[in-house]
């Protein structure tokens, strides 16, 4: 049994006895004891990722793995399989009944379209009610959002009678004014939260300097909010570019339709070339893949700015 001795102090009280090492155990296995539980809760965060990422990823595979798999090896094997040989007649057939090039410059050519004037009347719209400090800004921006959670299906009838009315049936044009001013709704609802916050003092110096409301907007204005514009101009793009249910009414002819449609026509009442349906899928979606992967470092900045903003 060991003994812990004093020694006393100059005025004569005893010394406060040093802790001994055996004290010293108990904080260290406690520092111990936290690394293991934040350890053994890491691995358990990243093995739920990894859970998450294969349960996404599992979709696309099973896309390509049907894409290049025959029709009678898809009816005797099943979905799930490896496909024994590359069968590539599945993605030419739907190269050629659908007229994949033409219908790819659609889906391009409205999408872009979209994105430009929709980002465009939303900055506008913005500057109007977020800078402007219009009469009832406020019932102005809720009327944007309530419009933008309208269903399609509401909208579709009198979209529909009015572009016949003004001769855009079966055009291009309708769904691009259409969507142009969807988009703008969300759009505006966004850039209009962003621009209330617009430091007054920077736009009472532009307008000391002699700056006109056009010259503030594109000179002091747009430059901040650049970052956000070009996020909302692929936002725009792809939700466009995914848009099946208002172009399937409003374009009736082939030559006019987009991506999405030529999908769907794959499809009959009775029966369904699954591997030229899962080819085509996966055809239609490397033109997205690669606007996603040009335009990626756009959308992670123009999000890590609004963040730090």
């Amino acid at each position: 049994m060991s003994t812990v001795t004093t020694t006393p102090t100059a005025d004569g009280t005893p010394a406060v006895p040093a802790p001994s090492s055996g004290s010293r155990r108990p904080l260290r296995a406690t520092r111990q004891d936290e690394r293991y539980r934040r350890g053994v809760g890491r691995w358990f965060v990243l093995a739920a990722a990894v859970l998450v990422a294969l349960l996404m990823l599992s979709p696309f595979v099973i896309m390509v793995l049907n894409a290049f798999k025959s029709p009678a090896e898809y009816s005797q094997d099943g979905p799930l399989s490896i496909p024994k040989e590359l069968y590539l007649e599945g993605v030419q057939n739907f190269w050629t009944r659908t007229n994949f090039p033409q219908k790819l410059w659609n889906s391009v050519f409205i999408s872009a379209l979209v994105a430009v004037f929709g980002t465009l009347l939303s900055l506008l719209s913005a500057y109007a009610i977020g800078v402007g400090r219009i009469k009832g800004r406020l019932w102005i921006v809720t009327l944007f959002l309530v419009a933008n959670m309208l269903p399609q299906e509401a909208l579709i009838y009198p979209l529909f009678d009015m572009a016949q009315k003004v001769g855009l049936s079966n055009s291009q044009w309708s769904i691009i004014i259409i969507f142009t001013v969807i988009q703008a709704a969300f759009g505006t609802y966004l850039l209009a939260s962003v621009l209330g916050t617009f430091p007054p003092a920077l736009l009472e110096a532009a307008q000391l300097d002699g700056a006109g409301r056009w010259r503030i907007l594109w000179q002091v204005v747009y430059p901040i909010v650049k970052p956000t514009l070009g996020v909302l101009m692929i936002f725009f793009f792809i939700w466009t570019w995914n848009e099946f249910f208002i172009p399937l009414v409003m374009l009736t002819t082939n030559d006019t339709q987009t991506i999405p449609i030529a999908l769907a026509s794959l499809q009959g009442d009775r029966m369904m070339d699954a591997p030229t349906t899962n080819a085509g899928a996966l055809v239609s979606l490397i033109p997205a893949l690669i606007f996603f992967l040009i335009f990626q470092r756009t959308l992670t900045r123009g999000v890590t700015a609004g963040a730090v903003k």
